[in-house]
């Protein structure tokens, strides 16, 4: 389990490792606000792996996959705004992608990354998405984490259940108990796993109380959103999707309620035309918290 310190948690692989923690300042049209990133291997290494996480994630998510990739890549794993050590927005509006996409620009300017590879889990994959889409883009392989151009309805509905509603707990074990519980579709984990899985959310508040550690306010572009809002930006994605020019992998829980089968299907036949891995036993998403998903990553980065 994590310990916290100044109110915050330290994962042990964070410990063990050394990774940098480190900040770049982006703007928005509400101000600049500050994004926090960790970077791991050499700070010199020209080959960097960017690694994006989920809507309510962190970059610890990436810890077991920057380790074992940090005697290649200098690995660069940032929070999202609004989440972790990032500021959040003073205008919850702009918690949006074209937002995301930007201030991921702003990061690879600070990075000084002429090319870059890029893993990015849901949400993640989404900015990864659009970003490959780009004339002149940097990236040169991505790997998409169950997500595509076209999202189910009903598991953005149940995601969105839970982004907006804050839950304090006044001891850890309930907090992790609570990840695992809305969590369940990341498959099988230790019992280790799952606190890690928890302690890198968390922190404590004023009163000592665990709480999740992002913006409640994540959850009100999303519920924003309209009928027609959603198919504008699906016909959007593809648009983006089609664009994509660089090999690209895309992982699927096999029982994914997120990524529908056809539509991963769809997005080996066109666009990028994807390399399809699929996980047995595992909803949205792949932690990439285990061997063999590290290794399919791995070989497919540095084939």
């Amino acid at each position: 389990m994590s310990e916290p310190i100044d109110g915050k948690t330290t994962s042990f692989t964070e410990k063990m490792t050394h990774a940098q923690h480190k900040t770049v300042q982006c703007l928005s049209p509400a101000g600049l606000h500050t994004m926090a990133y960790k970077e791991w291997g050499d700070p010199l290494n020209p080959n960097v792996l960017l690694c994006l996480h989920g809507v309510t994630r962190v970059s610890g998510d990436f810890d077991s996959l920057a380790l074992a990739s940090s005697d290649t890549y200098r690995v660069v794993c940032p929070d999202v705004v609004g989440r972790g050590r990032s500021d959040w927005m003073r205008d919850p509006q702009y918690y949006v992608l074209p937002q995301y996409v930007s201030d991921t620009v702003t990061l690879l300017a600070r990075v000084n990354a002429e090319t870059v590879d890029c893993v990015g889990t849901s949400m993640g994959g989404l900015i990864g998405m659009i970003l490959a889409s780009l004339k002149g883009t940097p990236l040169r392989r991505l790997v998409l984490n169950d997500v595509g151009p076209a999202l189910n309805t009903a598991a953005l509905d149940r995601i969105g259940t839970y982004i907006g509603q804050q839950r304090r707990f006044s001891e850890f074990d309930q907090l992790a108990e609570y990840i695992r519980e809305i969590s369940a579709s990341f498959g099988p984990h230790s019992e280790q796993e799952w606190r890690k899985l928890a302690s890198d959310v968390a922190r404590q508040d004023a009163d000592g109380q665990w709480i999740l550690h992002y913006d409640q306010a994540l959850a009100l572009p999303l519920r924003a959103a309209t009928t027609e809002s959603r198919q504008h930006a699906e016909a959007m994605m593809w648009a983006a999707y089609d664009a994509i020019t660089c090999p690209t992998l895309l992982l699927r829980g096999a029982e994914s309620d997120l990524l529908a089968p056809e539509v991963a299907q769809a997005m080996t036949r066109r666009g990028a035309r994807a390399k399809l891995v699929e996980f047995p036993g595992v909803g949205h998403a792949p932690t990439l918290l285990h061997a063999d998903q590290i290794a399919i990553v791995k070989d497919f980065l540095l084939a």
